[in-house]
């Protein structure tokens, strides 16, 4: 069986649209998608004036499904306007207003001539000419409204990322003569405690009272560490200060056990090669060489509490950290 191409003689006769013949029909295409983009812009404005506004623990009551929460309610009614706004009156423009042409292209399996490339380009602008857009302000202003509106919502939604760093990754609980407690059983640990290969989660003394005073977690997410205890022979380097006191004692280390990379906590440790493998993402620091980076997408070393012991012998930090803990981020010098 062979197919016939189909022709411009095929074509169903045209007809045109009553806004081709009728000017006053085109003018009323017109409003409607210029009023339509308004509308988008207004919602996109009633979305951030709903997540200002509406508490976000307000609840609000639905007839047959129960309550639900006002905030996430009117944000989600807002921005659904806002984009089906912005698509009905594209769509409509399109129906309505944009030339309303059949055309046939014949198809080729090499590349086109130069020449027809060019022509391809002079089609393009003089579809850009056809569209309208240029002779219909009202359409290009309003559109310009919408769509401008419409990523306001998306920089309001960036609130809820949380406050700017600052500070607060710079600083932790641990002081100076802080003692170190097992996370588990909040006990002291003395170097004798622990034997070469062991590796401890601690935390600073006082960690607990802080999380009940504040009522979250930030604290310890901050100050969590682990010990390590290894040959101090195998000790390639530690993150000592040129001049000052080791960091290290009797070959027990002291990381913040939050990876640098974006702030898993970390625990799973080769004894052998003294490797500790984040499980989110890979990387892969070097205990025994100051915490450094060999492998995965962590962009610094972790972070070394310089430790010592006090008068009735159990290890206590010697100051606090000296870097920002966690993971990297774009304030941090």
């Amino acid at each position: 069986m062979t197919i016939e191409p189909h022709g411009a003689n095929d074509l169903p006769e045209h007809k045109p649209r009553r806004a081709d013949v009728d000017p006053r029909a085109a003018k009323r295409a017109e409003r409607q998608v210029g009023f339509m983009f308004l509308a988008s812009g207004l919602a996109s404005a009633a979305f951030i004036v709903a997540y200002i506004a509406t508490p976000i623990d307000d609840t609000i009551p639905l007839p047959g499904f129960g309550t639900t929460n006002a905030s996430n309610l009117f944000l989600g009614i807002s921005m659904g306007l806002a984009l089906f706004l912005i698509g009905a009156a594209a769509i409509h423009w399109a129906k309505k207003l944009m030339p309303d042409v059949e055309i046939i292209q014949e198809r080729s399996a090499e590349s086109s001539p130069d020449d027809e490339r060019g022509a391809l380009l002079d089609e393009y602008r003089r579809g850009v000419d056809e569209s309208t857009v240029k002779r219909r302000p009202f359409i290009l202003g309003s559109m310009v409204a919408a769509l401008g509106l419409a990523g306001l919502p998306a920089i309001v939604l960036l609130r809820d990322l949380g406050p700017l760093p600052g500070t607060v990754l710079r600083e932790t609980m641990w002081e100076p003569g802080m003692h170190i407690l097992i996370a588990e059983t909040q006990q002291k640990i003395r170097p004798e405690d622990m034997e070469v290969g062991t590796l401890v989660s601690a935390v600073p003394e006082g960690i607990e009272l802080v999380m009940e005073e504040e009522g979250n977690l930030n604290a310890l997410a901050k100050a969590a560490v682990m010990l390590i205890r290894m040959d101090p022979n195998e000790i390639v380097a530690d993150q000592t200060p040129e001049g000052q006191e080791p960091w290290t004692y009797q070959g027990i280390m002291c990381y913040s056990k939050i990876c640098t990379h974006v702030g898993c906590p970390l625990g799973l440790y080769e004894q052998l090669t003294h490797h500790m493998l984040c499980p989110c993402h890979q990387s892969t620091f070097d205990l025994a060489d100051a915490g450094n980076v060999i492998f995965g997408p962590a962009a610094r070393s972790l972070p070394q509490l310089a430790i010592t012991v006090d008068e009735d012998g159990y290890l206590v930090a010697r100051e606090g950290f000296a870097e920002p803990v966690g993971p990297s981020f774009w304030e941090r010098g």
